[in-house]
């Protein structure tokens, strides 16, 4: 693994960290996950191969991202306190997170460290017909982590300040 990669991976699972403690959610709550994933997606998404059986492994790592990731953002406290709304990533959401963001990274280190001969041997199995499969799942896998859980952690704010009066100084005064 390049320095690069490393820093990448290492970035993804730290992300939950920064939510172990109660802040605000906020723009950079989006931002900052979106923005690592999407320059991972641009690093080593070249195509989404679709010969033998390389959508099932992509669609396969997709859907566990997809648990893991709508997992993750029901694990998140959401509350309101005054205006504000407030995350906090629970025990189990940051297991998963890194179970999931992890995945990657131990699979990447696995076939550079000996597993790459039993990784050929299943691809062989199965009709997965190249490397580029196996990133373009993982890196999906990845993405599709992040936006799950992000959409869901902002579904559950929204739920939560649905049935609640806007602030004073959002609400449009209305004179007969």
């Amino acid at each position: 693994m390049t320095t690069t990669e490393w820093i990448t991976d290492i970035a993804l699972i730290l992300v939950v960290f920064r939510q172990l403690r109660e802040g605000r959610l906020d723009l950079k709550s989006f931002l900052i996950p979106l923005g690592i994933v999407a320059y991972v997606a641009h690093t080593y998404l070249d195509s989404v191969p679709t010969e033998g059986n390389d959508l099932v492994l992509v669609g396969a790592l997709m859907g566990a991202g997809a648990v893991l990731g709508v997992a993750g953002g029901v694990y998140t406290r959401v509350r309101t306190a005054g205006e504000h709304i407030l995350i906090k990533a629970g025990a189990v959401s940051a297991i998963l997170w890194v179970l999931g963001m992890g995945a990657r990274m131990g699979f990447q280190l696995w076939t550079e460290h000996g597993g790459a001969d039993d990784v050929a041997r299943f691809s062989l199995a199965h009709h997965i017909t190249s490397d580029q499969a196996w990133v373009a799942a993982f890196v999906l896998m990845a993405l599709t982590e992040v936006i799950t859980r992000l959409a869901t952690i902002f579904v559950r704010s929204r739920m939560l300040t649905a049935g609640q009066p806007a602030p004073a100084s959002d609400r449009v005064a209305v004179r007969p």
